[in-house]
């Protein structure tokens, strides 16, 4: 048997997918949101932020309530996204757990009084819905077909000749010039 590879999975790298781009892409997203909430200005009431709790009164963007914890949690899950990004079957995987992780924030963030102590993340209505919407996509995201080389590669065996083969030499014969035998 040989091992042959279309075009394409030539110039792919063994690990260009839709998920590993889409790993690399969120986690990139997450890592600067991370950050951003760490910077004054770009996070309104900065000098009330709290580690955790509902009394952190910060605001990412002045829209999305953010914490210590929050903004370490955006950090942490961008930071794996990034590592996950390096292999197909990984950043599947972490598109999945990442978006169930953020469905459930989403989800008890909803359900929970924002004023209680239970909002320990902290979290406001335009948190849960971000936080629904983007657990909604990582999950969409790891649905997407595998590897463009995993697509292109074709396994086939050396001692006999495909059919394509036997076809592409036909095709290539020219009227007049005799028969084609052996094909």
């Amino acid at each position: 048997m040989v091992q042959t590879h279309g075009a394409r999975a030539a110039d792919a790298s063994p690990s260009t997918s839709a998920a590993t781009t889409a790993a690399r892409v969120v986690g990139t997203i997450f890592l600067l949101l991370g950050v951003l909430g760490f910077i004054p200005g770009i996070t309104t009431n900065y000098d009330t932020m709290q580690f955790a709790g509902h009394e952190s009164e910060a605001m990412l963007f002045g829209i999305f309530q953010v914490s210590v914890l929050h903004n370490i949690l955006h950090l942490i899950l961008g930071a794996a996204l990034l590592a996950a990004g390096r292999a197909a079957a990984a950043a599947k995987g972490m598109l999945i757990g990442g978006g169930v992780v953020l469905l459930a924030l989403g989800l008890y963030g909803a359900l929970v009084d924002q004023q209680s102590t239970a909002n320990f993340f902290p979290m406001n209505g335009a948190d849960n819905w971000l936080h629904l919407l983007t657990g909604l996509g990582l999950l969409l995201l790891a649905l997407l077909p595998g590897s463009r080389q995993d697509r292109s590669s074709d396994t086939i065996d050396a001692s006999r000749p495909s059919e394509s083969s036997a076809t592409d030499a036909t095709r290539s014969h020219r009227p007049g010039s005799g028969p084609v035998y052996g094909h």
